[in-house]
């Protein structure tokens, strides 16, 4: 007997975007001068860091021209990813609001495990991130949120893995739903790392 297959649905997925600005360069030695200058004004504050620097406030209330151009991006980030879900929604209708932050790990620095809640994406752009030939240093890694797998790991399917980990590099932007539980790797190196990260929400206008 022979099937004839009709239809393939991939239901309840989790969508990841990978974005890239080419021309990064010039952009992040912008963002780290006012890295620095941000660093010299405050201490920061604590929430997933571990040994290492969070900006206070948001970030993109900040209106210095590399955070102008990175705001930007996030916004044009933001609605290509709520596009390419197939949202029906007319943005146009919404307002959004976004809401950033600075991160520095120095060396062993890294990034408890946590969600972003409340937010509808939350994405992080990479401004720099040291080099290294193996290990883990500086991945970031997504927690499967369905917790009732085990038994799908026979089939080593990448769909019903457990985790996912990757290594960005600068100049590149990920957007991820906020809820998705992620967390960074410790920084093996002597040189810091240091990323943007965003929350963005989408509400109805008024």
């Amino acid at each position: 007997m022979m099937l004839e297959e009709t239809k393939f649905e991939k239901l309840f997925s989790t969508p990841v975007l990978r974005f890239r600005f080419p021309e990064y360069q010039e952009l992040n030695e912008a963002l780290l001068t006012e890295g620095a200058a941000l660093r010299a004004q405050s201490e920061g504050v604590e929430k997933s860091n571990r040994g290492g620097w969070h900006s206070a406030g948001n970030l993109f209330d900040n209106q210095a021209a590399p955070i102008k151009i990175l705001r930007a991006m996030a916004e044009e980030c933001v609605h290509a990813g709520t596009k390419k879900i197939g949202a029906k929604a007319d943005l146009s209708k919404l307002n959004m609001k976004l809401f950033a932050w600075m991160n520095a790990n120095p060396s062993m620095g890294y990034n408890a495990p946590h969600t972003h809640p409340g937010a509808h994406w939350s994405g992080v752009y990479y401004v720099s991130q040291p080099q290294v030939e193996d290990g883990n240093s500086g991945m970031i890694e997504f927690l499967n949120p369905r917790t009732d797998l085990p038994n799908w790991r026979i089939l080593d399917a990448p769909p019903f893995r457990t985790k996912k980990k990757f290594r960005p590099m600068p100049g590149d932007m990920i957007l991820f739903p906020s809820y998705l539980v992620h967390w960074v790797y410790p920084n093996e190196t002597e040189e810091e790392r240091v990323t943007v990260a965003f929350n963005a929400t989408f509400r109805k206008a008024k």
